[in-house]
């Protein structure tokens, strides 16, 4: 069966494709959307919505429907923040805000929510309860979808069911990944502070070298995925930062570690964090150093219940045909849309934009980011799709 909205998406390719590279071009980090938001209230208020702006300080939420407590209620979320990285593209769109670009698709991801936001308008006699439309600021890293929660998002009306996409590089254009359950890591911060005793480096035996006793716990922190986890069961730990010393010929008395944590399963989230702890201080200890070991707890794995993620997998399943759907893939990658999804069941799929052929497949967060823009009007369709038939379950 094809999608009912797929002819009217692709009518709106061309102005949601200038939409985005507009976006592109004038990226606003977390918390700094402010043209973005006006652009995105200007166009729900024009469609007829009830706009709210400065929900979670950036954020704007448009309501279209019913607004009846005792129909459902869909909300649809799309984030807006860009990255703190220099585009290296060489395109007509590229970003005019230096040292700010949007290098994950977020841009994208509004444009799609504009022409969402479109075609739902043409079919609002049809809407059998309430759609909320909820443009989120500060994703990467800064708690937007909590502001937006704090604010009230989910309520007035009651949010049923929630629904969300990504644009993927590392997927091709034409595909889509649609599953069950955890679909994305829980993401913890980690800071481990190690204190030794410094001195001259041409007496060791006079010292304890914070840099010695950094790099051996660099390397037993490893030993806790590979020998402390089930080897069914995911995690990862990255340290992606060192920082000690200032001279070549000065032992170090501290080194700063910081890293990355990520999990699927709260079980496993949590022996992480144990071992994490025991392991640093025990190899500090072992080396007559002592560590501090914070762990900073971050977004929650994104889980996608059993129902919304069958009504996605049908209305992906019409515009790519079911041979193009994965049901299995997920990734450690963090997203903050797993505060809507622990509070209100719903799904959260990939759209792919990687086209080999054109070199769009750098991936994301890189200074060369881009997407096959066919893919816009596709995530338009399945959204539309997915939140009307969310409506009528």
């Amino acid at each position: 069966m094809t999608s009912p909205f797929l002819d009217a998406a692709a009518a709106l390719q061309d102005e949601i494709v200038a939409i985005r590279r507009d976006l592109h071009m004038y990226p606003e980090l977390g918390f700094q959307e402010f043209r973005t938001a006006q652009i995105v209230a200007e166009q729900l208020g024009a469609l007829g919505y009830e706009v709210q702006t400065g929900v979670g300080k950036t954020g704007v939420v448009g309501l279209l429907g019913s607004g009846d407590p005792d129909q459902r209620t869909v909300l649809l979320r799309f984030d807006m923040d860009a990255l703190p990285i220099q585009e290296e593209n060489d395109v007509p769109y590229r970003s005019q805000t230096p040292g700010v670009m949007h290098a994950c698709g977020h841009d994208a991801h509004v444009a799609v929510g504009i022409g969402v936001a479109k075609l739902l308008a043409k079919h609002r006699d049809e809407l059998n309860g309430t759609i909320k439309l909820m443009f989120q600021p500060a994703e990467e890293g800064l708690g937007g979808a909590m502001a937006m929660i704090q604010d009230g998002v989910l309520d007035g009306p009651k949010v049923d069911v929630a629904l969300g996409l990504h644009v993927a590089s590392q997927l091709p254009l034409g595909m889509a990944v649609v599953r069950s359950g955890p679909m994305m890591a829980a993401s913890d911060k980690l800071q481990i502070t190690v204190r030794g005793k410094g001195g001259h480096a041409a007496h060791p035996d006079q010292t304890i070298d914070a840099v010695l006793v950094a790099a051996h716990i660099v390397v037993a922190l490893q030993t806790i995925v590979a020998r402390n986890l089930d080897p069914e069961e995911p995690g990862v730990i990255t340290v992606g930062a060192i920082n000690a010393g200032k001279a070549a010929n000065v032992i170090a008395e501290t080194a700063e570690l910081r890293g990355s944590i990520r999990s699927f399963n709260p079980a496993v989230r949590q022996l992480l964090h144990k071992r994490i702890h025991e392991v640093a201080s025990g190899v500090a200890t072992a080396l007559g150093a002592e560590a501090d070991v914070e762990v900073v707890l971050g977004v929650d794995a994104t889980v996608n219940a059993p129902e919304p993620t069958a009504l996605m997998y049908a209305a992906a399943s019409a515009v790519f045909g079911s041979e193009k759907i994965n049901t299995t893939y997920r990734t450690t990658g963090g997203e903050d849309f797993s505060a809507v999804l622990a509070r209100v069941p719903g799904n959260f799929f990939f759209l792919g934009a990687r086209n080999d052929e054109r070199g769009l497949n750098f991936p994301h967060h890189n200074p060369r980011f881009d997407i096959d823009e066919s893919c816009l009007h596709q995530g338009v369709a399945i959204l539309c799709d997915a939140a009307v038939r969310a409506l009528k379950s």
